[in-house]
Formats: structure tokens, C-alpha cells, sequence
């Protein structure tokens, strides 16, 4: 049975990071002479049932007490921020005057920046926007920024960017919403490790070189204005904390949108970028790892590699019997290249056409109209340059496949290599939950096709759609999300890719369409003998 007291926690511990509370404060007299700061903080205690050394009491707000309490007739309302130790008052206004409380959650990507306008009283995103890291102009690789930043004043001009960022759109989403930017109390951000220390201004150079050391693992919340936020100054910054370099505040809060680390059932989660990272586990354990297995993914290295956007090939198909092809563009414009679920949908219709092998070569062959040399290398035609948007062919080539084996090998070596550190098989896994723009898009049969996911049944494969996103909303509309977040850091076992044997031991059988070991992909083997083919390395 659960006891009066052990609810109030409960409920204390739901509460928003910020919130407001409307007080009538009992009225002075000579038997109650106690200073408008210890009323304040003893009807507080006893209202939301906390230690009076838990609330804090800016001395801006103190300025503001005499005149409005005794004009107001000791009614108030008061907004409270959650703080390291407990809360503080942020706001004090007359009863029934209040503002809004808000709260903006951002995920802080390397390419993209996603901003959630949550209000907080009415417990809902009411705006919703995403911009370009304006950081992408000193490199698109994290490695080149850590370098920029190391450089003359590239790194103050980065957190410079960044903040600036943040301040733009805030203005545009409080336009939008008709509030003001004071209205804003609390900041989430959930962040890869590099991608933090550059809004915070933070030296990321030992990130990337050994032995790996980023300057803080967890962030105390932080004042808006040490960062140059134009929020209420009195509102917090709050940032997930990282495990290390490879595995940021970005996971962490995946992790809690996904609910993984509650579950009693064994679940895993990928979220796949520049680089893929893991967690696999339950209530009980987590264990986590990273490794560098989604650059041709994202389709940048590739020769019409795009980003997701307008023009860019998202679905491919082809018939296996007579070749014939057949594509989708994002927003149904003429194409302008292929982005990652069109990659995915491209190799695994080749493959099982017959016009790649399993050993990813190319079989001209088999349709010479389609194929063609472009800069003395094969390359399979999706798109002439008669009806794509900029005039030039959309292909996949040779070198392509080989790159993109390369990273669909490393991710299902990675997935296989931390299913087996903990005695588990993948039919173990009851929840695949598949974050970011790469769960949202990609078909898991196709990604199943090629050898990059394991074969297991498609109903267990979860689409997240923007977890980071999601769990920085999640954390602003319930604070102890905070301490879930420490929770979770101190549970993960992290298991380091690049030091380990059979990682490199398990790559080489994984570089085949979909590997060699057909056993391991039974609904790809039904595949080929329906087709009448057999794949053998």
C-alpha cells in the first residue's frame, strides 16, 4: 500500500521544471511579524511539501516583494524553476496577472536543429521548428569544427552562432505563440558531446584525441545568460549529460523516450548518424556502444548522396523479373539525388534483381541500358539527366556499393557484437526501436534485405521519429527526468568498438549482401529461392 507521503513525492517529482504557484500569504501583525521572504518560503514548504532550504530566493525577486505584496494584498503568484537543490523562485506577479510559463526543448543536431515551444502550464508543444546549424559552415564532419574551434577565435564564434541561433528562433516561436522570450524559464538541449561543449563555449580538442576526454560529463544547470540565451534570466539550461566523446546527451535522451530502461522485456535501440550508437538492455542493465557506421547513409559521401529534402529519391523500386524501375522524390518534384531510406531501397531492389551480387559487384550485364560509365567507373542509372532537376544523372556507383557494404556491415557487426557481450540472441529482443530521421524513414525489410538489421520479425521494429527531441519535451514537462538521466548514466555499461577483436572478426562476414552466413537472414533466403537465385559469396 502506497502512503500519503510516498504520493506527495511521487507528485513532487512529476512537476514540471518550471511551474507556477498562486499563494494567498497570511497578512502581518504584531503576533506574525515574519519577513515577506520567510512567509513566502514557509507557505511554500508547506504547499508543495518540501524543506524550506529547498527554495531559493533571488535577490532580484526580493527587490520586487514590499510594494507588490502589500499593494496586492499578499495574494501573488510565483514561478519556480527546478534547480540543482531544489527550486527557485523566477518570477513573482500579481494573482491572476501571470504570464506564461514556457519551456523550449532543442535538439541540438550537427546538421539540423530542432526547437519544441512547450507551454508548460497547459502541458503541450505548441510550436514546433527546425533550422540549420549555422556551425555546418566551418565543416560538416565534427572532427572539422573541433578543429575550427581550435583556431584563432573559432570557438567563441561557434558558441557565438549557436546561442545566436537559439535567439533568433526563439524570437520567431514567441511571435508566433504572442508571448514574451521572459516567458521562457527552461532550456533543454540534447546534444552529441562536441556539439554541448560548443554551445557552452567548452574545448572540445581532447574529444577526438586520445584518450578521449571531454571537460564535463554531466552540466550543472547553468544561468541563460552565462551563454547569452534570451530567455528570463532567472530560467535554467539544462543539458543531458554524456557517457564519453561518442555517446552524448542525444542517447540519454532517446533512451528516455523510449522507456527501455523500465521495461522488464529486453529491448535495443540504434540511432544512426555520422555514427551508429547502441543501447541494449532493460530495467535491470544497459549496455551502450558506438562505432562509425552511417556516413554513406547519410548519403553524403556518396556520388548523388543527399540529404533529406525536397527533390531527393526516398522510395526506389524494381522489378526483379523485368528490371523495370520505379522511384518517389520527397515533395514529388524531379529528383536531385538519393538520401538514406533511397539508398537502402536502391541497394536491396539491385540485389534482389540480380543486378548486384553478393559480393556488391555490379552485373552490367544483366540490364545494359541502365547502366553506364560516368568518370571511367560503372554506375547504375535511377534518374537521366533529362528529367532531374539539376540537369545532371542521379546514380549509384560502383565505389558507392562498396562504401555502403562497408557501413551496413559495421552496423549489423556492431549490433551482433553487443547482442553476444551479454549472452543474448536477437530473437531475444522483443523492442528494435530505430530513432531520428533514419527510424522514421528507412523500410525495415529492405534494411533486412541487405544485411544491415537483423532478421527478426518487422513488428518488432519501432520507428522513434525524433527521440532526442521527444525526451528534452519529455524532461521539461517532468523534472525528475533529471535524475533519470544520472540514473541511466550510472547503469550503462559502455562497450568500446575499437579495441575489440571480435568486432574485426565478425566485419568480414558481414561485407556480403546480406552476409555470408545466409543462415543468419532465412526471410532473404526465402527471397532468392522464390526468385529462382541463390546468393553465395
Amino acid at each position: 500500500m502506497v502512503s500519503g507521503m510516498d504520493e506527495q513525492l511521487r507528485e513532487k517529482r512529476r512537476m514540471p521544471a518550471a511551474f507556477l504557484r498562486s499563494l494567498d500569504l497570511p497578512e502581518p501583525s504584531l503576533s506574525d511579524n515574519r519577513s515577506h521572504e520567510r512567509r513566502i518560503r514557509e507557505t511554500l514548504a508547506s504547499d508543495l511539501k518540501l524543506p524550506v532550504t529547498e527554495i531559493f530566493l533571488p535577490l532580484q525577486i526580493a527587490r520586487q516583494l514590499p510594494g507588490l505584496i502589500r499593494e496586492h494584498g499578499y495574494r501573488v503568484d510565483l514561478v519556480f524553476c527546478r534547480d540543482r537543490h531544489g527550486y527557485i523562485v523566477s518570477g513573482v506577479f500579481p494573482k491572476g496577472c501571470s504570464p506564461g510559463v514556457f519551456g523550449l526543448a532543442v535538439d541540438l543536431g550537427s546538421t539540423s536543429v530542432v526547437f519544441y515551444l512547450v507551454d508548460l502550464r497547459a502541458r503541450r508543444v505548441v510550436e514546433t521548428v527546425s533550422r540549420h546549424n549555422p556551425q555546418a559552415s566551418h565543416g560538416d564532419d565534427i572532427l572539422d569544427r573541433i578543429i575550427f574551434a581550435s583556431r584563432g577565435n573559432g570557438l567563441q564564434l561557434m558558441q557565438q552562432e549557436t546561442a545566436g541561433l537559439f535567439n533568433e528562433v526563439m524570437a520567431d516561436l514567441c511571435g508566433r505563440a504572442g508571448i514574451r522570450q521572459d516567458d521562457i524559464y527552461y532550456c533543454s538541449v540534447a546534444g552529441n558531446t562536441t556539439m554541448c561543449h560548443l554551445l557552452l563555449g567548452l574545448d572540445p580538442w581532447h574529444i577526438c584525441r586520445e584518450p578521449y576526454l571531454p571537460v564535463v560529463n554531466r552540466f550543472d544547470l547553468i544561468s541563460p545568460e552565462e551563454v547569452g540565451l534570451e530567455m528570463n534570466p532567472l530560467g535554467r539550461l539544462y543539458l543531458f549529460p554524456n557517457i564519453g566523446s561518442y555517446f552524448g546527451g542525444d542517447l540519454i535522451s532517446g533512451i528516455i523516450a523510449s522507456g527501455l530502461h523500465r521495461q522488464e522485456e529486453i529491448s535495443l535501440l540504434v540511432d544512426v548518424g555520422t555514427n551508429a550508437e547502441v543501447i541494449l538492455g532493460n530495467r535491470d542493465w544497459l549496455v551502450a556502444c558506438a562505432g562509425a557506421a552511417g556516413p554513406a547513409l547519410e548519403g553524403g559521401i556518396l556520388s548523388c548522396g543527399t540529404r533529406a529534402q525536397p527533390g531527393a529519391i526516398e522510395r526506389v523500386e524494381i522489378d526483379p523479373t523485368t528490371l523495370d524501375l520505379s522511384w518517389q522524390t520527397i515533395g514529388e518534384i524531379p529528383p536531385v539525388g538519393l538520401c538514406g531510406s533511397g539508398i537502402i531501397d536502391l541497394l536491396a531492389a539491385l540485389f534482389l534483381a540480380g543486378l548486384v551480387d553478393s559480393t556488391g559487384k555490379l552485373v552490367v550485364e544483366r540490364d545494359p541500358d541502365r547502366f553506364r560509365k560516368i568518370d571511367d567507373v560503372w554506375c547504375y542509372v535511377v534518374a537521366d539527366e533529362s528529367i532531374t532537376g539539376h540537369g545532371r544523372p542521379v546514380y549509384i556507383s560502383q565505389s558507392d556499393i562498396k562504401n555502403l557494404i562497408r557501413s551496413k556491415g559495421a552496423m549489423y557487426t556492431i549490433l551482433n557484437v553487443v547482442v553476444q557481450s551479454v549472452g543474448v540472441q536477437f530473437s531475444d529482443i522483443q523492442n528494435f526501436y530505430v530513432a531520428g530521421a533514419f527510424g522514421t524513414y528507412i523500410s525495415p525489410d529492405k534494411a533486412i534485405t541487405i544485411g544491415m538489421l537483423p532478421d527478426i520479425s518487422i513488428d518488432r521494429f519501432k520507428g522513434l521519429g525524433n527521440a532526442a527531441g521527444e525526451g528534452a519535451v519529455n524532461m521539461l514537462l517532468d523534472a525528475s527526468k533529471m535524475d533519470e538521466a544520472n540514473e541511466i548514466c550510472d547503469r550503462i555499461t559502455y562497450l568500446e568498438m575499437n579495441v575489440r577483436g571480435d568486432f574485426m572478426d565478425q566485419l568480414t562476414g558481414a561485407l556480403f549482401l546480406p552476409h555470408t552466413d545466409l543462415s543468419l537472414f532465412p526471410s532473404v533466403a526465402a527471397k532468392l529461392k522464390k526468385l529462382g537465385r541463390f546468393s553465395t559469396p
